[in-house]
């Protein structure tokens, strides 16, 4: 802002449909699929990319079609122009709300950051400038996040009367732990793309011009392996996190069970043994 089984049946998701889909026109947000890969480029960059109502909304229906599509693997998010992923809310709208209207707000956005946190494909954010506010939770709820090396992070939100409303307070401290993610939520201060991989904010910095490139590569790895296989393991890391470590570990042993009864593990466990490629189907 400023700035949530003993037999598996393959969803419509796991299935590959090759019917042809409507182009999706939105008014904030680029929405271009390539392959198995679809981009989403938040696309304000007058405003460096701010988040404004309609922009989450956008956001929303952007993640949904990526979710919904069955042939796409996995999701690259930016932000148009070379010098900001998302800066940050749009305060002039945010200079207008209300009590009520800021918690609607932000349960809103948190409601869209859970969709892109658990879409059941990786998402990898591609930072390419200012990540600040919302723009650093929005990149949180990403699966990875790749910075370019002039990248820059930060939760401003204290210096406008506010605490981050994206969720924030919540997955900075998951990432990071505890003590460094209060030092940036309460000094509001910005860290560079380095700093940020030193404290583990980021997966890696690397240089603007190889930032989608790296980005792509990544996913391609991803994808070369079993889907189930990766939509659980997605599952069982971002569902084992909000229970014990014992709770985490039968979920786990669960989905184990559930992955054993695919054709894609018998298909992996063949070509293994065989000495070839693997050929999976995605159920």
């Amino acid at each position: 802002m400023a700035s949530g089984a003993a037999s598996f049946t393959p969803s419509p998701a796991t299935v590959p449909d090759s019917s042809p889909r409507a182009a999706l026109a939105l008014a904030n947000v680029l929405y271009e699929k390539k392959g198995s890969i679809a981009y989403v480029t938040v696309n304000r960059p007058k405003v460096l990319n701010a988040l404004n109502t309609p922009t989450w909304t956008d956001l929303h229906a952007a993640f949904e079609e990526a979710k919904a599509d069955a042939s796409v693997r996995g999701v690259i998010l930016t932000g148009a122009g070379d010098k900001a992923f998302i800066a940050g809310a749009d305060i002039g709208e945010l200079a207008d709300v209300d009590a009520y209207g800021a918690e609607e707000s932000s349960r809103f956005g948190q409601g869209v950051l859970d969709l892109v946190e658990n879409l059941g494909k990786p998402v990898i954010a591609a930072i390419n400038g200012f990540a600040l506010g919302g723009g650093c939770e929005t990149a949180m709820a990403c699966t990875m996040r790749i910075a370019a090396e002039h990248a820059k992070f930060g939760q401003p939100e204290v210096k406008l009367g506010l605490l981050p409303g994206g969720g924030g307070t919540q997955r900075l401290p998951r990432l990071v732990g505890k003590g460094r993610a209060l030092q940036l939520i309460l000094t509001g201060e910005t860290i560079s793309a380095q700093e940020a991989y030193r404290i583990g904010l980021v997966n890696e910095v690397v240089p603007a011009a190889d930032l989608i490139g790296h980005a792509e590569a990544i996913l391609k790895q991803i994808m070369a392996n079993a889907p189930i296989a990766v939509k659980f393991s997605l599952e069982a890391a971002n569902k084992g996190l909000e229970t014990s470590q014992s709770e985490g570990l039968a979920l786990e042993a669960s989905y184990f069970g559930i992955c054993a009864a695919t054709e894609d593990k018998k298909e992996g466990t063949s070509a293994f043994l065989e000495k070839r490629a693997p050929k999976f189907r995605g159920r």
